[in-house]
């Protein structure tokens, strides 16, 4: 889909160096391999709601994983009929790469909550690896460069994946250490957080990003509150509905790609 070019007073001057994005990665890096080794705590998986209903153990916190694969498939189908605005043809990778790790959540996070432990975690770890990555990827090819966007999706694709090989591998062997994980998934936000404030996308609607941090940060706080949220409701738990917003921060990117134009042309 070709995007209607904005008038040329409506285009970024300029974009800010990146040089913040070396020194990010270098950093995030060092931390990886230098911080002291923390091990899963086991009570991460004892969730609030343990409900069993329809045959299924943990059953809103099963079924809440719906949305990821609602929101991932929408984002395919958007792509694959050609109603996301793309400059050009080799830019829809990252987006495809996300929207599969969201088709990918939904299985792997339904799968994880039927019965929870280090090793179903993995599952549920690992496709969100490939969401976070493709996102990363989409937003250094909209607001640096469709080259580097591009040539960094693969080796970014497996140091998520080894993130989350490594933490298993150091859990089966009794040490532990899910820290570059936790790293790799703060580095992921901060990364597209600093680019959404310092490098203006080539792209209309490029602020629609914020939604997608907006969901992502009221996903953390029902985490994070988990059985207070259904002490309150009595309903449905925090960690049910973390899975509801966070598949909304996909709905938002789903909602960006369809409705967006071109701003300026490409420099790469």
């Amino acid at each position: 889909m070709a995007g209607r070019s904005s008038p040329p007073g409506d285009v970024p001057e300029r974009r800010s160096p990146v040089y913040w994005f070396v020194g990010l990665t270098i950093l995030a890096l060092l931390a990886a391999f230098l911080l002291p080794a923390v091990k899963q705590p086991l009570d991460y998986h004892d969730f609030a709601d343990h409900r069993h209903a329809h045959g299924v153990d943990n059953f809103l916190d099963v079924v809440s994983n719906v949305g990821f694969l609602v929101f991932g498939a929408l984002g395919l189908f958007i792509i694959g009929k050609g109603r996301a605005c793309f400059e050009r043809p080799a830019e829809r990778w990252p987006y495809v790469t996300f929207f599969i790790g969201l088709l990918l959540t939904a299985l792997g996070s339904g799968y994880y909550h039927l019965d929870p432990n280090n090793e179903t975690l993995f599952w549920d770890r690992l496709p969100t690896t490939i969401a976070f990555m493709g996102m990363v990827s989409a937003q250094i090819l909209d607001r640096i460069s469709v080259r580097a966007g591009l040539v960094l999706l693969p080796p970014a694709l497996l140091i998520g994946a080894a993130s989350v090989i490594y933490w298993l591998v150091t859990e089966r062997l009794g040490a532990g250490n899910v820290i570059p994980y936790g790293i790799l998934q703060a580095y992921s936000v901060l990364v597209v957080l600093l680019l959404a404030i310092l490098n203006p996308s080539r792209y209309t609607r490029g602020s629609d990003i914020y939604w997608v941090f907006a969901w992502y940060a009221l996903a953390k706080v029902l985490e994070t509150f988990d059985g207070e949220v259904l002490a309150l409701n009595e309903m449905v738990s925090g960690h049910s509905l973390k899975h509801v917003a966070a598949a909304f921060a996909g709905f938002s990117v789903c909602r960006m790609l369809s409705k967006r134009t071109i701003r300026e042309t490409g420099r790469d």
